[in-house]
């Protein structure tokens, strides 16, 4: 009996050693076959264009073929799930986002994911500030103004934003807590309509990301008060933060980042996030992300699991706060 327990252990012991060398083995191998980019939206918004200039350079730097592959649907909630249970052998990727890592798992009760376990972070891609714009005719400059306008009459302040659960939404929803304000929030299906009804005056003012109101910055037909990232936007230097207007420590920014499923080797991991940190001091992918309305930002793996934890933990707390809940 004592013979055969021995003789178990060991074969386990032997086993596992062929697996840690099968890893190495296929680490110091990787690529050795096209890498699948999952984007959890539609072709053609925000988060596919950061994932198009990640394949591309990642393309050019593994000399492998990165493909884009969008599979929209539930929020983002959908791509995102088959990634978490896709095999960790770093041909398939996540371009996470804000939206989807750090306020669905909350948003979503039966979303079947957990940020933190099922996911081996790779490292950051940008970071994209959504900004409180105006129609010329809002009397409010500033964001003292807004507040101060928004107490004087209670409860007749519209603010317009993207659907419920949307990066825009969860920032007015922020801004209207951390405020105190009574102010009534318009959510609208899709940054588009809000834009257009915000162009026309039927909402005075909302909550967006930049990338749609740009072109109607720059011809005077909106006006941003502020953004909501710590520092000024690189694109609207003229442009002050919440931080900067009366309301210190406000931040709500949306992250881009890169991640594989749970288990992937950790070899696998650094070799993707060295090239990772190298796209941010690139050129031309930082004229492309600022395109995006966004600004390049990089870091470690592990410093992007901690901006998940950092990210998920301010979030789900206003959801549960909000009693917001999507089945």
């Amino acid at each position: 009996m004592v013979e055969l327990s021995l003789r178990v252990r060991l074969v386990a012991v032997a086993s596992a050693i062929a697996l840690a060398a099968t890893g190495v083995a296929q680490a110091a191998d990787y690529p050795a076959r096209p890498i699948t980019l999952v984007v959890p939206y539609p072709a053609g918004g925000g988060v596919d264009a950061m994932a198009r200039v990640v394949a591309q350079k990642l393309s050019d730097a593994f000399h492998q073929t990165v493909n884009v592959d969008n599979r929209g649907g539930g929020g983002g909630t959908i791509g995102t799930r088959q990634v978490a249970r896709a095999a960790p052998d770093g041909y398939t990727l996540l371009l996470g986002h804000t939206g989807t890592i750090a306020i669905n798992p909350s948003l979503y009760g039966n979303l079947g994911m957990d940020p933190r376990k099922d996911f081996a972070p790779i490292g950051l891609i940008a970071s994209m500030p959504v900004a409180l714009l105006a129609h010329p005719s809002f009397p409010a400059k500033t964001i003292a103004d807004v507040i101060a306008l928004a107490r004087k009459e209670p409860g007749k302040m519209n603010i317009g934003t993207s659907a419920v659960g949307t990066g825009g939404y969860m920032c007015a929803e922020l801004f209207k807590s951390e405020a105190g304000l009574d102010v009534a929030l318009i959510p609208y299906k899709g940054t588009a309509p809000v834009m257009n009804d915000l162009l026309g005056g039927h909402v005075p003012v909302a909550f967006g990301v930049l990338p749609p109101a740009l072109g109607n910055l720059e011809a005077g037909k909106l006006r941003a008060i502020a953004v909501t990232s710590k520092k000024r936007f690189s694109l609207l230097p003229d442009v002050p933060t919440f931080d900067e207007s009366g309301m210190p420590g406000f931040e709500a920014v949306l992250h881009y980042g890169l991640l594989a499923p749970h288990g992937t080797p950790p070899e696998i991991v650094e070799a993707l996030s060295a090239e990772l940190r190298k796209l941010g001091g690139d050129a031309e992918v930082q004229k492309r992300i600022h395109q995006e309305g966004g600004d390049p930002l990089t870091s470690s793996a592990a410093e992007y699991a901690d901006d998940i934890d950092r990210d998920e933990t301010r979030w789900s707390k206003l959801v549960r706060q909000l009693g917001l809940k999507v089945e």
